[in-house]
């Protein structure tokens, strides 16, 4: 249990890259208060875990639902999120699961950015999805399943503090350590993307 719990939240930790997001969050919210900013912050990492508790639940009635087999979804979502890992070790900003700008012009409630493009896509975007949905997998153990979702839910917790301490981390911390960060996330994140191809694979030809 221990050290699935581990391989969920490494896995967590990479796919989300707490470090990374600090700098896509200040830029959204460079010109708003702290009091705005806060509610932003809380309102993302809310959004993210409905998002992706709904999907963790609701995974395997989806797979029967679309007739979508457990090693298919798995080889999928490693190759997706080994492409994020691939854009994370070359210092790219992946565009599976961080905004392209255009995407916050004109909102009039300031706090309408928490949904969309904060929670959705970068928080919770699908490699996230497919990550949760991959280590939730076939289990009927409720233990399994508890497990994935709390660990999600701290994670959400620590981008949360992440997101409201942004100004400090960056001084503190610099672009330049917080691009090591995100490129040594990136390197984890590669081989959790491959370890799911691997078990895909050996599931689909045992």
């Amino acid at each position: 249990m221990l050290s699935f719990a581990f391989q969920v939240f490494m896995g967590f930790f990479a796919i989300m890259n707490p470090f990374g997001n600090i700098p896509i969050f200040l830029g959204l919210v460079e010109d708003l208060d702290e009091p705005i900013r806060r509610q932003i912050a809380r309102k993302s990492t809310i959004t993210a875990f409905v998002i992706v508790f709904l999907f963790a639940l609701g995974g395997n009635l989806i797979f029967r639902l679309f007739g979508i087999t457990l090693p298919a979804f798995r080889i999928a979502g490693g190759i997706l999120i080994f492409a994020i890992a691939y854009e994370l070790l070359n210092g790219r900003k992946s565009q599976q699961h961080h905004l392209r700008g255009e995407e916050t012009d004109d909102v009039t409630d300031p706090t309408a950015i928490a949904i969309t493009p904060l929670g959705i896509p970068i928080l919770a975007g699908p490699g996230t999805i497919a990550t949760a949905m991959s280590f939730v997998g076939n289990h009927t153990n409720p233990i399994n399943i508890a497990i994935v979702i709390v660990i999600f839910l701290i994670m959400c917790l620590i981008t949360y503090v992440f997101f409201i301490y942004s100004d400090k981390i960056l001084s503190k911390l610099g672009l330049s350590w917080i691009s090591l960060l995100s490129r040594l996330m990136g390197l984890i994140l590669a081989v959790i993307a491959v370890q799911m191809i691997l078990e895909g694979i050996q599931q689909a030809f045992p």
